[in-house]
């Protein structure tokens, strides 16, 4: 079994249905023990429950899935619940729960806590998030992840949880953090421009193969130096998909013989305000 994925629909929930008795129905099966990846998605009115309804029973189900190596909390779509909505919690127990993870995914920042973030084989970490709390960025510049390759953030605006400033992203940034780290993902900012400015000459270029900076409101203020980079031209990769840069900036980025996606442009609003791609 690849990949199974668990979902409590609104009127499922209205009728008694929860998360848990799924998750113990999936544990129960002969084929549990073959599973890759486990997905759960609206665990029911995410909006007003938080995962720990079913926390501890993924928890205790843990040794039902010895070959799990991919991990989702809070895979929904709007129409399910607001990404900016979710109700998340402390999601490190999953960690220690399961030691052969790879991939570990969350979307959703309310409540959300990765204090401590520690695991041994742990390869992705990816949080989608309509704003994440500074709280948690600290987490990850203090986890211990030695096998991390990719980081994949949303870091989102201020009125949906974003607390922080450059000053606590500028840790992501730094040579050695995570030694065998080579994507990394700075997303979906309302300071787009300030992070591409800092990542131009970062430390952490020299290791990366992929920066991705899309989703965000990157400008050509912060094009103009990314573009003037000779580390940014040794990467194999660079996203800088939904923007705000202008024809001109686009078309120098296309003739510069750099891998990168440019896609996507936007237009700012009548009174200049731009907008990241997910920020609901």
């Amino acid at each position: 079994m690849q990949e199974v994925k668990l979902v409590v629909s609104y009127d499922d929930y209205e009728d008694g249905i929860r998360m848990e008795k799924l998750i113990k129905e999936l544990a129960a099966k002969p084929e549990a023990s073959s599973l890759e990846s486990l997905v759960i998605g609206d665990w029911g009115q995410a909006y007003e429950n938080s995962p720990d309804e079913f926390m501890s029973t993924l928890v205790e189900s843990a040794p039902s899935f010895p070959s799990l190596k991919k991990l989702f909390i809070g895979d929904m779509g709007f129409e399910e619940c607001e990404v900016s909505w979710i109700i998340q919690t402390n999601l490190t127990p999953l960690l220690g729960a399961f030691p052969e993870l790879k991939s570990f995914s969350v979307m959703g920042s309310s409540g959300l806590s990765l204090e401590p973030l520690q695991h041994a084989k742990l390869e992705e970490l990816i949080i989608i998030c309509g704003g994440l709390p500074k709280e948690v960025l600290s987490s990850i510049t203090h986890a211990k992840l030695p096998e991390l390759r990719k980081l994949e953030l949303y870091l989102g605006v201020d009125n949906y949880g974003f607390n922080g400033s450059l000053e606590d992203v500028l840790p992501l940034l730094e040579k050695g953090l995570f030694p065998k780290l080579v994507y990394l993902g700075l997303k979906d900012s309302e300071i787009q421009d300030e992070i591409a400015k800092a990542a131009a000459e970062a430390p952490i270029l020299d290791q990366l193969e992929v920066l991705d900076l899309s989703q965000g409101t990157l400008s050509d203020e912060g094009a103009e130096v990314l573009l003037a980079s000779d580390k940014i031209k040794k990467l194999k990769h660079l996203d800088l998909s939904y923007h705000y840069m202008t024809n001109e900036m686009i078309s120098r980025w296309n003739q510069s013989g750099i891998s990168v996606d440019v896609s996507d442009q936007q237009q700012s609003d009548e009174d200049d305000w731009r907008y990241p791609s997910l920020t609901e």
